[in-house]
């Protein structure tokens, strides 16, 4: 009984998470749509996932943050807040610039970037399984790209930095919960913190201006309640997200956020409508088909699974 409600839970959570998922990158697209200042949108973010996750970790009495030395904070967690907001930031110019479900075909190739990452850093080398499947995946991102019909270099660029820093985060974001104990949800918050404190100088700098003087087409009132939304959802997923993680191994987040991606895709056609040939739908579909094939293969080996 106890190991059905947990798989009912886990279930539910999945669900939450595609939903969840689903509606803040359809959300960020048209918050970008009205204000295209991806930098903007990334504080924002930033600030909703720092503010919210107090009185909810409080309420559920998530354990505290234990207490890093500050030569930890300056090797490891400075270095992981600057990845985690050029991350965000990368994410929103994607899907500023391209549709939603290219711009989620192009992040599959996360799994190349953290293949590639082991090998550089670690030293570890793949198997033949996991080789294929990922020229599978480049396959798929190379039909979709050449095929795309608002095809934009800024766009796709931008995704490719995000999948790569996206690898980053999770080999050293995993090292970090190993080595202090912390509680993801907590990380996620401390991380969140300090690339606000980071950054707010650039973003003055560079956008606060410019989105004062912005005069969005259906007004603030419209804006701002899409921009708060957009907040609220990015932080909702992220605690999704990190939950499912919490309760299921490796392989199986790993399946489950190619299974994600893929909802995201879909429902970004359905409810935006761009139009998207053939081709360019195969491409998408190699693609997906190769981050499962890599999850499968990855089973197969004896070296552990590194998250996609």
């Amino acid at each position: 009984m106890g190991s059905r409600r947990e798989a009912l839970t886990i279930g539910a959570l999945c669900v939450t998470w595609y939903a969840l998922s689903s509606a803040s990158n359809v959300v960020g697209k048209l918050v970008l749509t009205e204000l295209p200042f991806p930098m903007s949108v990334t504080m924002v973010q930033l600030l909703s996932t720092v503010l919210y996750s107090a009185p909810a970790f409080a309420l559920c009495n998530v354990r505290r943050a234990p207490s890093f030395p500050k030569q930890y904070y300056l090797r490891v967690l400075v270095p992981l807040a600057f990845a985690k907001f050029f991350t965000t930031m990368f994410s929103q110019i994607s899907i500023w610039k391209v549709p939603i479900s290219y711009a989620h075909t192009v992040k599959a190739t996360t799994p190349l970037w953290t293949a590639g990452l082991a090998w550089v850093l670690f030293g570890e080398r793949q198997s033949a399984g996991v080789q294929g499947a990922l020229v599978l995946i480049a396959a798929g991102v190379a039909v979709a790209s050449a095929t795309e019909l608002h095809f934009d270099a800024l766009g796709l660029g931008a995704a490719l930095a995000a999948a790569a820093l996206l690898s980053l985060q999770h080999l050293y974001s995993k090292r970090v919960m190993r080595d202090t104990g912390v509680h993801h949800l907590r990380l996620l918050q401390t991380l969140s913190a300090m690339a606000l404190v980071l950054l707010v100088p650039a973003w003055l700098g560079l956008e606060a201006l410019a989105l004062a003087d912005a005069v969005p087409t259906r007004g603030w009132a419209h804006a701002g309640s899409l921009l708060a939304l957009d907040g609220a959802l990015a932080w909702l997923q992220a605690v999704a997200a990190f939950s499912v993680l919490w309760r299921v191994t490796p392989l199986a987040y790993a399946v489950a956020s190619a299974a994600k991606r893929a909802v995201v895709v879909a429902a970004s056609l359905l409810l935006l409508r761009n139009p998207a040939p053939p081709l360019n739908l195969a491409g998408m579909a190699l693609a997906l088909l190769g981050v499962l094939a890599y999850n499968r293969a990855k089973l197969r080996s004896p070296r552990p699974l590194l998250p996609v």
